[in-house]
């Protein structure tokens, strides 16, 4: 026989717990008030007292409960093939979240060219007070290979210096664009000169990155022409900033550099000229696409929120 009417209630899903679906789904594989209880962790009494809170709000019984069997009725066997695949994706919804929020643990490395200025530094602090539980590594990436370490997977994201025109790469937050300064030897004759214009640098040999990096970065970087077109001859190229400052030194040619570099690295060999007339030195911040993570995306709003940034200019070679 069957047992006693649902108890009446109002009708609708106003307080509906999330409890009481999962309970009527376990109820339904286990057919057995004790079974799920176990399952759920609950007495066998917390059982039945969702089920009737559940079969309350519906209006109707879910459940035919004997001395000897337990089983759906029709609207429940109907119920529950309806409210499965929603739950499933809710669990699933739900699932992915958590495991996006674990995400922002572990550890981030960062790399950077030149040097980590201030504004990036900022952004570094502010995503350690976000996320406390992700621990950071910066990391210097070669001046002649600013995409390689994302590539191989040595750094995580990178503030790298503009351009980037890279299919597999993503370019996020542009910030800490700079004036450019010319590195020269202070036995240079232009380096008594408080500035200098972008056409003075025709006839000046300027030293550049090597390979690995892309043409149109190295070219970024160091010009073959003046904005009127006259030609910049082309000077030594080199691996790493400090290789650069040396052949600087040496007076094998010169050097450009944005303000917070040259300010970093100065030396008594090595004097730096402001350069009117130039497109400004920008960082960006990039990431392979194929290896973004939460940890990824969540520096990345860092930066975004902390150093008020522009949208990414065009990608041009």
């Amino acid at each position: 026989m069957s047992g006693p009417t649902a108890p009446a209630g109002p009708v609708g899903t106003s307080g509906l717990e999330l409890r009481e679906l999962e309970c009527f789904l376990v109820l339904s594989e286990e057919l057995h008030f004790g079974r799920t209880g176990e399952r759920l962790y609950v007495s066998q009494s917390r059982v039945s007292q969702l089920l009737r809170s559940l079969e309350s709000r519906i209006g109707a019984r879910l459940v035919d409960r004997t001395s000897r069997r337990v089983r759906l009725t029709p609207l429940g066997e109907e119920f529950r093939a309806s409210l499965r695949p929603a739950y499933d994706a809710l669990r699933a919804t739900v699932d992915g979240a958590r495991t996006a929020a674990r995400g922002i643990e572990g550890h981030l490395t960062i790399g950077f060219q030149g040097t980590a200025d201030d504004r990036i530094m900022r952004a570094i602090d502010a995503f350690h007070t976000r996320y406390p539980r992700c621990t950071t590594r910066i990391v210097e990436i070669p001046l002649c290979d600013p995409f390689g370490a994302l590539r191989n997977g040595t750094v995580d994201v990178a503030a790298a210096l503009l351009p980037v025109a890279e299919p597999d790469l993503a370019l996020g937050p542009v910030f800490s664009a700079q004036q450019q300064t010319v590195a020269l030897s202070v036995r240079h004759p232009l380096a008594s000169r408080a500035s200098l214009s972008a056409e003075e640098l025709a006839g000046l040999p300027l030293i550049s990155p090597d390979e690995p990096a892309p043409v149109y970065w190295r070219t970024a970087q160091a010009p073959a022409a003046t904005p009127q077109g006259r030609p910049i001859p082309a000077g030594p190229r080199v691996s790493t900033l400090q290789e650069g400052l040396t052949l600087t030194a040496a007076d094998r040619g010169g050097m450009l550099l944005c303000r917070p570099t040259a300010d970093y690295h100065g030396r008594r060999d090595v004097v730096f000229v402001p350069v009117t007339g130039l497109p400004h030195s920008v960082l960006g911040v990039v990431h392979h696409t194929a290896r973004e993570t939460a940890r990824v995306r969540a520096f990345i709003t860092t930066v975004r929120d902390v150093t008020a940034v522009t949208s990414p200019p065009a990608r041009t070679p």
